[in-house]
């Protein structure tokens, strides 16, 4: 069965689960090395309600606003990663609701995520978004950048650093985005040698790529369509 016709979550759960076992496998690691987050982005409270019942506790939003509507059904279950491009007037509601933010991509916007942090005593755990392929259409700091900042960014008091962040062109070829996994991979060894930082987090795959990603060493990926079906027609909130 292919993950994109099982009829229900179980199911797709069920079928992602053996996927990543299997890459996991061809990158020499156990399937436990991979974290899951469910991209959960116009999907409504019920939908993440039930990934919490069947044992998936990370979900990803990518709007600020609409993750707020959701947490006031849903409380405090749950751990909860912001994956869309975050504006700084937004960075202090953020830091109320974010546990992880994997999207910093500048200096200005972790410092104010920071202060919104140490306002409510808080420390947030994030990555830096790298723009690995060049897209001017993408967001992340240009890979020349990304030392510098995951130097400033470690610095900060309100933010625990744990590695990097990308988002690969989409192509009808998921072989295609493999080297863009890789460059991250390649990145972070360097910054780590480098810096002496420990960065063990890479978070880098989507449903249509996840499994190349995790063999080039992704240690979290997320999915959205693969695991929920397609996304539910909503207000913009």
């Amino acid at each position: 069965m292919d993950l994109f016709e099982a009829a229900t979550l179980p199911d797709r759960l069920s079928l992602l689960q053996q996927r990543i076992e299997i890459a996991a496998g061809k990158s020499g690691r156990l399937p436990g090395a991979i974290r899951l987050i469910a991209a959960t982005k116009s999907h409504p409270p019920e939908v993440l309600a039930a990934l919490f019942a069947l044992g998936i506790q990370d979900v990803g939003e990518n709007r600020v606003q609409e993750a707020a509507a959701k947490r006031e059904v849903l409380g405090s279950k749950g751990t909860w990663h912001f994956i869309g491009h975050l504006q700084k007037n937004k960075a202090n509601t953020a830091a109320h609701l974010f546990d992880w933010v994997q999207s910093l991509d500048s200096l200005e916007l972790a410092q104010a995520l920071s202060r919104g942090a140490a306002i409510l005593g808080r420390r947030i755990s994030v990555l830096i978004q790298v723009n690995i392929s060049g897209e001017r259409s993408k967001f992340g700091a240009p890979s020349d950048a990304a030392q510098a900042l995951a130097r400033e960014v470690n610095a900060l008091s309100g933010l625990e650093l744990h590695g990097f962040f990308t988002i690969a062109p989409f192509t009808e070829d998921p072989e295609a985005s493999r080297p863009i996994f890789a460059g991250l991979r390649t990145l972070r060894d360097r910054v780590e040698k480098e810096t002496g930082l420990a960065l063990p987090v890479l978070s880098m795959g989507m449903s249509h790529d996840f499994m190349i990603a995790i063999e080039e060493g992704s240690t979290m990926i997320r999915i959205g369509t693969a695991l929920l079906g397609p996304r539910q027609a909503h207000a913009d909130r």
